[in-house]
């Protein structure tokens, strides 16, 4: 199917639009949707943290990722499937149930997350965050808080989420809304809605508002206006960075607990969660995404942006991994 363009009440042409996007039968021969032009992302319906998430360049990648998606998808799917049994559904997601696939065609430009919340009806945005790309790749590097688009950029994603989660019809809820930005041309597209706020951004609101996001949920969940924080937090910026591999290996040893001792006393306003396990393969771990490995979740606040990539790099040049590469089979 094609997308529209999004007119939430009150919205102008072209204030936001979606990528084209279309199911992807999964039985038989799948073939890229009629309409849909590459490069693409490929993804279940229901997953996180990028799990099964493909972009595809041709017809050959897209019919590899189809087998890929095949063999994972009722991991997640499966689950979703007895959630979505309790529910009064619309005729066309019950039709397509919890394990099918969507193709998306792929957007350009810089991807921005809104979070907010709606307490009797009212539509509040708290946050606007960047997240940041490995250079040549399509995954993570980092989500970074407050946003540094300009001021008028965001005051359009404000605008746009407001009327967009007022449309939908949520109520008493977080919620957190993808966007990419066009330098060039100024289009804003939104990619997903998601009606939660991410779990990942905790520490950066905590950092630079001195208030974690969970604070807004827990406030609404007990029937309360959530409280906007009063005092600012240590760091006037901060950041989730992803500490990856991109080729499988066996894991021999992972920083113990001295040297993150060492290092977040040395550092200023560092947390260190290590991912991978000795003796795990990388490719054994789940909730990864389709292209690396993550070795470590780091939390840094900082006073800008050039201390914040300095911390960074300090941190990783004092964590010590250990590896046993594992041969790639031969095709």
């Amino acid at each position: 199917m094609r997308a529209q363009v999004l007119e939430p009440p009150g919205a102008e042409q072209g204030d936001s639009e979606l990528p084209r996007f279309a199911l992807v039968d999964l039985e038989g021969d799948a073939r890229p949707p009629e309409g849909l032009e590459f490069p693409m992302w490929l993804k279940p319906v229901k997953s996180f943290s990028s799990d099964l998430a493909f972009r595809v360049e041709d017809e050959k990648e897209f019919t590899e990722a189809v087998d890929r998606i095949r063999e994972g998808i009722g991991r997640i799917g499966r689950p979703f499937e007895r959630i979505l049994a309790r529910l009064d559904l619309p005729p066309e997601v019950a039709e397509a149930g919890g394990q099918a696939c969507l193709a998306e065609e792929a957007l350009q430009g810089v991807q921005v997350a809104v979070e907010g919340y709606v307490h009797n009806g009212e539509v509040v945005v708290y946050g606007a965050l960047d997240s940041v790309d490995y250079p040549g790749s399509p995954v993570f590097l980092r989500h970074q808080y407050p946003s540094v688009l300009g001021q008028d950029v965001v005051a359009r994603l404000d605008d746009i989420s407001r009327r967009v989660i007022a449309q939908v019809g949520l109520d008493s809820a977080t919620y957190s809304i993808e966007y990419f930005y066009d330098p060039l041309t100024g289009d804003i597209n939104l990619l997903e809605i998601n009606t939660r706020h991410s779990q990942s951004h905790a520490e950066l609101f905590e950092y630079v508002d001195g208030l974690p996001n969970h604070d807004f949920m827990v406030s609404l969940g007990l029937g309360r206006e959530p409280r906007m924080p009063e005092n600012r937090g240590r760091y006037p910026l901060a950041a989730k960075w992803y500490y990856r591999r991109f080729t499988d290996a066996r894991v021999v040893s992972v920083p113990g607990r001295e040297e993150i001792d060492r290092l977040t006393s040395e550092i200023p306003g560092l947390k260190i969660k290590v991912v991978p396990r000795p003796g795990q393969r990388l490719s054994d771990m789940i909730d990864q995404d389709s292209y690396s490995f993550e070795l470590a979740h780091i939390f840094i606040g900082a006073e800008d942006e050039t201390a914040l990539r300095a911390k960074y790099e300090r941190c990783v040049e004092g964590l010590t991994y250990e590896f046993d590469d594992i041969e790639a089979p031969e095709s």
